[in-house]
């Protein structure tokens, strides 16, 4: 039989254990691609307005690095542009598709160019937009780090094997890498839709004659896209399942910040 005393102690340990226990479920933290992030923030708020009792933290650092804190489970979704390698316990979810950008700043007179200048400008080849029909003033390559997925599909559908050169500028956001394009002269670097779309200060550079829209993504005639990817380690509590629902079938949110849905595409990653 229970004291009063023991009693009361009981009551004070299950009102202390409640309230921690609800409130960790209904915290998500959300890491990894800059290229989504906008995506993860607005949804964010606008699930949370919905569901006041979730609370959702949003940041960046990269595809990979998302990948690594997902991974050792610091993050309950690491946000990728790529595909988790060697991780069977990360489960993949799909929940938009987005294109990415060649930008310039418009000084230098360009607004098409092939696969082979893109190379020519990002490996060191070409120093200057003469070069590749531009004005005659010296290029400037603005990089991303190693661990951005923006860099690792540039890399993967537009440079064909060249080597990017060493000797660049380095951004290791979105926002930060247009910020620096329309400050620098002469700059080139590349960024998602999602940072580039509605920005004055920048050229969206065609690619062998296929301007960058979702139109010309959707149909395979443009080639610098991906699909965005929200892992988990498992499977995901229900609070996170319905959060990255609600990213995925948002088609209105899609749109507005930037985004394709997954649905809409005619071709797959496969068909480049």
């Amino acid at each position: 039989m229970l004291t009063t005393a023991r009693f009361a102690a009981v009551l004070v340990a299950a009102a202390l254990s409640a309230p921690a226990a609800a409130f960790a479920d209904t915290n998500i933290s959300a890491a990894g691609s800059t290229a989504l992030q906008p995506l993860v923030t607005a949804a964010a708020g606008e699930y949370q307005a919905k569901h006041p009792d979730t609370k959702i933290s949003v940041t960046g650092g990269g595809s990979r690095t998302g990948l690594g804190l997902v991974a050792s489970k610091a993050v309950d979704l690491g946000d990728s542009d790529i595909l988790a390698q060697n991780q069977p316990n990360l489960i993949d979810h799909r929940v938009a598709v987005i294109g990415f950008a060649i930008v310039t700043n418009p000084d230098v007179g360009v607004k098409n160019l092939s696969k082979k200048q893109i190379q020519d400008i990002f490996s060191g080849s070409a120093k200057n937009w003469k070069d590749v029909g531009g004005k005659d003033e010296q290029i400037t390559v603005i990089n991303r780090p190693a661990s951005s997925g923006t860099r690792a599909v540039f890399m993967k559908t537009l440079m064909g094997g060249a080597n990017l050169d060493q000797a660049t500028l380095t951004e290791d956001a979105t926002g930060t890498v247009v910020q620096k394009v329309k400050q620098t002269a002469g700059s080139v670097s590349y960024a998602a839709f999602s940072g580039t779309r509605n920005q004055s200060g920048i050229t969206e550079v065609s690619i062998d004659g296929a301007a960058p829209t979702d139109a010309n993504i959707q149909s395979g005639k443009y080639p610098y896209w991906s699909y965005e990817h929200v892992y988990t380690n498992g499977q995901p509590s229900k609070q996170a399942s319905d959060f990255i629902g609600f990213l995925k079938n948002n088609k209105g949110l899609l749109q507005k910040t930037g985004y394709i849905p997954v649905g809409d595409m005619k071709v797959t990653e496969n068909d480049r």
